[in-house]
């Protein structure tokens, strides 16, 4: 195998173990802090219940201490009511009349040495310990203290006990086994333990499925991604029925963002086809022309040569016009100013009315100062109107006019000709778009419409078309109106060098307070 090839297998193997990858690094974190929340709780609850252990040693030791002396201050043995004869007798007393707890010793000492214990068993015999001797036999005050023994901690309290009468000295000493007592938290600990983990396996058998349906849009995304080429943008990703969340949202938004793609992707081959188609047809006819070219007929390259300047022009309106639409996706492709509208619409109705024998009329004007691209809203109402001359026979009504109603400025074009064919209407205002019509009358390339819509956009607005067969039709721009503060002192004027249907300027037209 190839390098080429094994990179190429480690990759197809990496990219199908990814979601899986996720999946495990989602688990590890929800295990590792369940374990992390489940080892705090174990570790708070054993040092609280290993420490109310201990507060609890500490208190049985007082209350034995407390019961010895006052058996000890009585002077009399408590089961016949005699007085104590010996220390000997006294220590037996104090040992037998208190019972032992679990893990709780009894012991007497007298001079130094082992004398007496309680029978319960315990872990070690202190009794043989000759430390543990030692260390408590002989005290002379109450001396508390902890002795690590070979059954582990003890916690102890000594107590001298002496008689009037006796000279020798005892010691009644109360022992626990602590490591013994602590016992029921240990087991308790272990015990939450062995629980916590059967959770956390649970918890990780939970959170494997529900990682699973949590990354199943993620899968579903890098397998749409996956199977879109260049050729097809079809593939989308389900969504339906799934809840409402941050990741089915994410899957909607990459379904509407392949929808933008495909729409551009498909609008983009079609301009490109149709661009071509309308480039070509001019190439072909020039190519045919200087092919059967006679150069030793003046009349012939005369004509040939006025037949190529023609078609020139026409590829030169068509790239001027697709560059055009080109920089209308551009930001700075208008650059509002403050305008007279009135002003404007005089000046664009003055212009029009030159291109054709038409009854042309001036409707109505919007007084109002707004801010908006002179030059390019009168790009495109000179562009209307010259679609209507094309379309329209000499003596035939072209109405031009503006209105200001419901925050929005409408600029129109309207004619009485013969009106769009309804199945024209749809596609007007597409690129290239001719009807029936227009192969007849028209020798553009269709982009003249097209342009008016771009131009509409870019202000934010639309480009509306309302026709009826043999009655007439009227295109409106309806424009978002965005009122321009008053400008007191300045002389509305208008610029009379307007753009050609055929060749625009970017001279801008009609500013309030003259030219820029």
């Amino acid at each position: 195998m190839t390098l080429m090839a094994m990179t190429e297998a480690r990759g197809a193997t990496r990219s199908r173990w990814v979601p899986r990858a996720a999946r495990t690094r989602i688990i590890g974190w929800v295990l590792l802090l369940v374990f992390l929340a489940l080892a705090v709780l174990t570790f708070v609850t054993w040092r609280l219940l290993v420490r109310e252990i201990d507060e609890r040693m500490d208190l049985t030791l007082d209350t034995e201490v407390f019961e010895f002396r006052q058996i000890v201050e009585s002077g009399n043995d408590p089961r016949t009511g005699e007085p104590f004869d010996s220390v000997d007798s006294v220590l037996e007393t104090v040992i037998t009349y208190n019972l032992a707890r679990p893990n709780e010793k009894f012991l007497g000492y007298v001079d130094g040495a082992y004398r007496f214990q309680s029978r319960i068993e315990a872990p070690v015999l202190l009794s043989e310990d000759a430390e543990f001797t030692r260390l408590v036999g002989s005290v002379e005050e109450t001396v508390a203290g902890r002795y690590e023994s070979g059954a582990g901690e003890i916690r102890y309290l000594a107590v001298p006990v002496s008689l009037a009468g006796d000279p020798r000295s005892g010691v009644a000493v109360v022992a626990y086994f602590a490591d013994q007592e602590r016992d029921s938290a240990h087991h308790t600990a272990r015990l939450m333990l062995a629980v916590g983990g059967v959770t956390v396996l649970l918890a990780a058998a939970g959170a494997w499925v529900v990682a699973g349906r949590i990354l199943r849009p993620v899968r579903d995304v890098a397998a749409t991604a996956q199977g879109i080429t260049e050729r097809d943008l079809s593939g989308r990703i389900p969504v339906d029925g799934r809840p409402a969340d941050e990741l089915t949202d994410l899957a909607t938004s990459v379904n509407a963002m392949l929808d933008r793609l495909e729409s551009g992707a498909a609008a983009q081959r079609r301009f490109l086809d149709d661009a071509g188609h309308e480039l070509r047809t001019p190439i072909t006819i020039v190519r045919g022309h200087l092919e059967v070219l006679d150069p030793t007929d003046q009349v012939d390259v005369r004509d040939t040569v006025a037949l190529v300047d023609d078609e020139l022009d026409r590829m030169n309106r068509i790239v001027s016009d697709l560059l055009l639409l080109a920089r209308a996706e551009q930001p700075r492709f208008v650059r509002p100013q403050p305008v007279d509208v009135e002003a404007l619409t005089s000046a664009v109705f003055d212009k029009v009315r030159r291109l054709g024998d038409r009854h042309w009329a001036l409707e109505t004007t919007a007084r109002v100062d707004a801010l908006l691209d002179p030059q390019r809203v009168t790009q495109a109402l000179v562009a209307l109107a010259d679609n209507a001359v094309r379309y329209t026979a000499p003596g035939v009504r072209i109405s031009v006019g503006s209105q200001y109603s419901g925050g929005a400025l409408r600029f129109w074009i309207s004619d009485t000709g013969p009106g769009v064919p309804e199945e024209d209407r749809a596609r007007v205002f597409e690129r290239f778009a001719r009807g029936a019509a227009g192969a007849r009358r028209s020798d553009g390339a269709g982009l003249g419409l097209a342009i008016v819509a771009a131009i509409a956009q870019a202000h934010g607005g639309t480009a509306v078309l309302d026709s009826v067969t043999g009655r007439g039709t009227t295109v409106t721009l309806v424009i978002p109106a965005q009122v321009a503060p008053p400008d007191d002192g300045s002389t509305d004027t208008v610029d009379d060098d307007l753009a050609t249907p055929d060749i625009p300027t970017d001279e801008p037209i009609a500013p309030r307070g003259g030219r820029p």
